[in-house]
């Protein structure tokens, strides 16, 4: 099982645009993504934490390998 990454909001944002997802919506200091019938909201911290970050990729349907590999 690969580790969690240490993210924040603006690079788990792009790493999900790589994969599909488009922001529908800004609201304050978060942002919703929607791709088909996934949609996810997530906040602009600085660091997420690490429930935050494996709420948000089970809403994506991603896995932590999956996440990984956008991120290189």
């Amino acid at each position: 099982m690969a580790k969690l990454p240490v993210l924040s909001g603006n690079e788990l944002v792009a790493a999900l645009e790589k994969c599909g997802f488009e922001v529908v919506r800004r609201k304050g200091s978060h942002v919703s993504l929607q791709k088909g019938a996934f949609r996810t909201v997530i906040p602009f911290h600085d660091e997420l934490a690490k429930g935050t970050l494996l709420g948000i990729l089970r809403q994506c349907g991603l896995s932590r390998e999956e996440l990984t590999a956008l991120l290189n």
